[in-house]
């Protein structure tokens, strides 16, 4: 069996976009049946959050499509991320922009951004949510559906839907 891909998804404080991601990519990965084909998990560029759960609205706008984010705690990208996942996904250029300062040039092929898979979006970003309403974090359940079916037919080869 083949080494699972690893997949870090990022944004600012690890409680709304990423963890939303987080948890989209693991459900959507073990409906399709690839759920031993991936390392999963999320963090943020800053440590604002550490050791708590994502934020309560990203989790009860996440339950109503079905997506769990319970166990999840936030955590700090860390150095030994670039090492250790094979894909680094940021959700704005702001985080990205840190993640490639961070990030030793051995690693860089690893950064990107999460809607440079999205096919039915037109968003290259996924907005924060933080500071708005509950119709942001359905925007952002939107984007980061439509980048994870991407990403999910480009890395685990079946396309989904």
């Amino acid at each position: 069996m083949a080494k699972p891909v690893s997949v870090l998804f990022v944004c600012m404080g690890n409680i709304c976009r990423s963890p939303t991601a987080e948890g989209v990519f693991r459900h959507r990965v073990a409906a399709a049946g690839l759920s031993e084909r991936f390392l999963i998990d999320s963090a943020g560029t800053h440590g604002y959050h550490v050791g708590e759960p994502p934020d309560a609205r990203s989790m009860e706008f996440a339950a109503k499509r079905g997506y769990d984010l319970s166990a999840q705690r936030s955590r700090k990208v860390s150095a030994q991320d670039f090492e250790d996942f094979d894909h680094l996904l940021a959700m704005d250029h702001d985080n990205l922009k840190l993640l490639q300062a961070a990030c030793p040039p051995q690693h860089r092929h690893k950064l990107g951004l999460m809607m440079s898979h999205a096919t039915r979006s037109g968003s290259d970003v996924v907005p924060d949510p933080y500071y708005g309403g509950g119709k942001g974090f359905d925007l952002v359940l939107d984007y980061i559906e439509d980048a994870t079916d991407g990403l999910i037919a480009t890395l685990g080869g079946k396309k989904i839907r």
